[in-house]
């Protein structure tokens, strides 16, 4: 690297990471050929909207070099596998599985985990769903997905696609009326066939939407499945924050990092006076977040529009992208986002297989 542009790098901060972009290790090349300075970055996470402005600072300060007369950025995204629970075997061509709980029902944990994914596919991730709410899939309708899914080898489904998001649900194998009078054991080996038996495709994260509850779902998800982090899905009202204050210590118990709460319907706008009102309390989450040391990622209002939208197929990330809402999901995706390139990488591959045999 070349030194006089390494060390004007080093004044320049990397805002998610709290440190400058040389520290974080972001950097990858840094040469001067002739008069043009070349400068490679590789982020461990995705912030897609946020290269531009990096380019442009990096742009602009190395131009006060001597001898630099032309820069030239290259911004990429590289997202790595994270270590999950030991012992649990890794599931192929997902690199980091994150789980969306809620405790209770009703608080919009299927819309936030789809505009979630959204955002983090916005953001320059590859990412897919996985509708883990056998009894009443909704995933499909979110993505405007209908019809059976395809097999190629009649032993794996290939998965359905909505809006660059790659998802499987029960949804796409039963009638949209039919009711699934299942037990646990059954339950738990449909989720299991879904998610080992779905052919994903090169994903940087694989968001779960799990039923309510701690039950059998949970605890198979939590024993059987590679669990990067966890997200909780919450309204202000005391009610869901119990249910919700449950659901975290499940995590915490089967050593699942809570990754951040996210306060769903925290206040509502009247569309023709503008008063803002606070329908199912305040400050909550916050204290619920603050209690179990766990990051609050954002609160997010209860408007009609996002549950249009969702009704609808077409969710807020893609019916208003540059809106205000999709703003607040997009800065909680690159959150979490970052918080998963912060935790341990899995070193499982790294490791020699010993073999035993009989002389």
């Amino acid at each position: 690297m070349n030194s006089a542009l390494k060390e004007v790098l080093q004044t320049i901060r990397c805002d998610e990471l709290n440190a400058s972009i040389v520290e974080a290790g972001l950097v990858k090349q840094c040469d001067l050929n002739d008069s043009l300075a070349i400068v490679r970055l590789v982020y461990g996470f995705a912030a897609k909207s946020q290269h531009a402005a990096m380019r442009q600072k990096i742009t602009t300060a190395l131009r006060q070099v001597a001898g630099v007369r032309d820069v030239r950025v290259d911004i990429d995204t590289q997202i790595v596998a994270h270590a999950a629970q030991l012992g649990v075997e890794r599931i192929g061509q997902v690199r980091n599985i994150l789980a969306v709980a809620s405790g209770k029902g009703g608080v919009g944990k299927s819309t936030t985990t789809v505009n979630l994914a959204l955002a983090l596919a916005a953001e320059g991730a590859r990412v897919g769903v996985l509708d883990a709410d056998i009894y009443g899939p909704s995933i499909p309708t979110m993505l405007g997905i209908s019809g059976r899914p395809e097999s190629e080898d009649g032993k794996s489904i290939e998965p359905k696609e909505g809006h660059g998001l790659q998802a499987s649900s029960i949804g796409f194998l039963i009638d949209k009326d039919e009711a699934m009078i299942w037990r646990g054991p059954m339950v738990t080996q449909a989720l299991e066939q879904l998610l080992r038996q779905t052919k994903w495709r090169d994903l940087d994260y694989l968001l779960i939407d799990l039923p309510p509850g701690t039950g059998d779902i949970h605890l198979t998800l939590s024993q059987r499945v590679p669990i990067t982090g966890a997200v909780i899905v919450t309204t202000p009202q005391e009610v869901a924050l119990m249910d919700a204050r449950k659901g975290l210590r499940m995590f915490e118990k089967v050593s699942v990092p809570v990754l951040g709460i996210i306060e769903n319907m925290a206040l509502h706008t009247c569309t023709n006076c503008g008063h803002v009102e606070h329908i199912f309390g305040s400050g909550g989450a916050q204290t619920m977040a603050t209690d179990f040391k766990v990051p609050l990622l954002g609160s997010l209002p209860l408007d009609m529009r996002i549950r249009r939208d969702a009704d609808d197929g077409r969710p807020t990330l893609v019916s208003d992208p540059d809106g205000e809402v999709s703003g607040m999901y997009t800065a909680m995706a690159r959150q979490l986002s970052v918080s998963i390139a912060k935790l341990g990488k899995d070193m499982t591959s790294k490791f020699p297989k010993i073999v035993v045999q009989a002389t």
